[in-house]
């Protein structure tokens, strides 16, 4: 195992845009080997960020994962690195989630070729930085579709396999730091939200399925999505929290095994928050702070 340096501040001050394949399949973890064995878990947008580091994680820790996406090659480079680093077998399932008959193609593959499946993590999400007067119609609709609407067709259809099957369920839906507003990306703070209070609600309506649902809300993350941002808005997203860092792929996708292993047990409902304590004090501009707000954290 690698040691992690994830705490350096001085050695994350430029970020590297995403964690390497080796990285994944050597960094430390606090959770024992084969603690997911037997556990069948979907990973949407698994080809690559925090999906991709899912995926790595918890074939370690010996899931059998599937991951779908919209573009075959990315996640069949990421099951075959998986297969190579870590000699675990990954599934994969090219499909958009915004299509509720993919969506539905793609459960009926996984409860035909498992037989099961214990956890969905909902991940597949995009979003673009914009001021919010310069959104076009069809710029907001495809943002409102893909991190509010396919989350939701995907949890409709895990949920309906699951009572089909009379068998527990497990959703975990990625969103955002949301609970302060997130400006010049207010689609994708509307859509997260949406997906959050989506969740509180059906975690209520479906506990008596015995299905539970959670949400993790990364704050300003090191993945290959920093890529889309301005460089000056990259630079100051270090100093958008109070620990003056970024979190990185591995610190969400260990949450995520929180939630999939029994330390979640008599957790439903909940949000958590990894941001370094943005929603305290601090705020991401996506595309450059305004000079109105100059002076400001």
């Amino acid at each position: 195992m690698t040691p992690d340096t994830s705490n350096d501040s001085q050695s994350r001050r430029v970020p590297q845009c995403g964690l390497t394949d080796d990285e994944l399949a050597e960094r430390s973890t606090v959770y024992c080997d084969g603690l997911l064995s037997g556990k069948v878990i979907l990973v949407s947008g698994g080809g690559s960020g925090m999906g991709k580091a899912m995926a790595f994680l918890f074939s370690r820790l010996g899931a059998q994962v599937v991951i779908c996406g919209r573009t075959k090659d990315k996640l069949e480079t990421v099951a075959a690195s998986i297969a190579k680093r870590v000699r675990a077998d990954v599934a994969t399932f090219p499909m958009t989630i915004r299509d509720p008959d993919e969506v539905e193609a793609l459960f009926e593959f996984v409860f035909s070729k498992f037989g099961k499946l214990d956890c969905l993590v909902n991940c597949a999400g995009g979003q673009f930085p914009q001021d919010a007067l310069d959104f076009s119609r069809n710029g907001w609709l495809s943002v409102l579709d893909t991190n509010l609407n396919g989350p939701w067709w995907m949890m409709q259809a895990a949920a309906r396999q699951w009572k089909r099957h009379k068998a527990p369920g497990n959703i975990i839906n990625i969103v955002a730091n949301v609970q302060r507003g997130i400006p010049q990306t207010a689609h994708t703070c509307a859509a997260r939200a949406g997906v959050i209070y989506l969740s509180k609600t059906l975690s209520t309506e479906w506990a008596p399925l015995n299905i539970q649902i959670n949400c993790i809300a990364p704050g300003a993350t090191d993945t290959e999505g920093l890529k889309v941002y301005p460089r000056e808005a990259i630079e100051r997203f270090y100093e958008a929290n109070p620990m003056k860092s970024l979190g990185d792929a591995w610190d969400i996708a260990q949450a995520a095994v929180y939630f999939v292993a029994p330390t979640a047990r008599f957790i439903t409902g909940e949000l958590l928050t990894l941001d370094g304590g943005q929603q305290q004090l601090g705020v991401v501009w996506a595309s450059g702070v305004p000079d109105y707000y100059k002076g400001y954290l």
